[in-house]
């Protein structure tokens, strides 16, 4: 059945029933959704830790291959979506980690690793495609409205083929480390590193590794001084 392959992600009627049931409380407003989602939909994912909230509205695609840890708060309108059926373990989120309103997380054929204390923006978008990992470190601040991507650019080369038929360039992912500060609006392109405390200025648009402890801005961004005189 198409609909149990791609939303679902399991076959069987139990399966199948538990997801609706678990997906009909998502339209559930204030205290007593929150209560009945937080009764009901840990079982729908791979592990979910202690204290977890999940707010309504809520997508989800493939829930058992998306693993929560402790505190993690799911907003209103969150999307996550772990369609990659070559692992179990497509979306991790660490402990205290917060998905504002309306961020979607998206992986076809990708993984998204988010370590502790981390917060995402609202209409933040982190995608992952064609096994091109997104990855981002314990400690960072990602600003409203960022798009980071692994795999994000199609193949061009052929004029005889449509750009559509010519597939995922393999760009090797993308790695936003930890202690970072993204500025709303910010967009990081696959095959980029973000090193460890490093700022990005609103607006900038990333397509190239950034220094450690750098403050970058611009389209693209390029580094316009350092958060010290020396590396502590």
């Amino acid at each position: 059945m198409r609909y149990q392959k791609v939303v679902v992600g399991r076959g069987g009627f139990p399966a199948t029933a538990y997801f609706e049931f678990c997906a009909w409380l998502t339209y559930i407003p204030g205290a007593l959704g929150l209560w009945l989602r937080k009764m009901f939909w840990r079982r729908l994912f791979g592990s979910c830790g202690t204290g977890v909230v999940f707010g309504c509205n809520v997508t989800l695609r493939h829930p058992h291959r998306v693993h929560l840890g402790d505190r993690v708060v799911v907003s209103e309108g969150v999307i996550l979506d772990a369609r990659n059926v070559d692992s179990e373990e497509v979306i991790r989120l660490g402990n205290d980690v917060m998905l504002a309103n309306n961020t979607m997380i998206s992986c076809k054929q990708g993984t998204v690793h988010i370590g502790d204390d981390v917060g995402l923006g609202a209409q933040t978008i982190i995608q992952s495609t064609n096994n091109c990992p997104v990855s981002i470190g314990n400690d960072t601040i990602v600003g409203p409205r960022c798009y980071i991507v692994g795999g994000g650019s199609y193949n061009i080369d052929r004029a005889d083929v449509l750009i559509r038929q010519q597939g995922i360039a393999a760009d090797g992912g993308c790695v936003v480390e930890s202690n970072v500060w993204l500025g709303a609006a910010v967009n990081v392109i696959g095959g980029v590193t973000v090193n460890s405390g490093a700022v990005v200025a609103a607006g900038a648009v990333v397509t190239r590794d950034l220094e450690p402890n750098s403050v970058s801005a611009g389209v693209p961004a390029r580094t316009i001084k350092m958060r010290f005189a020396e590396n502590p």
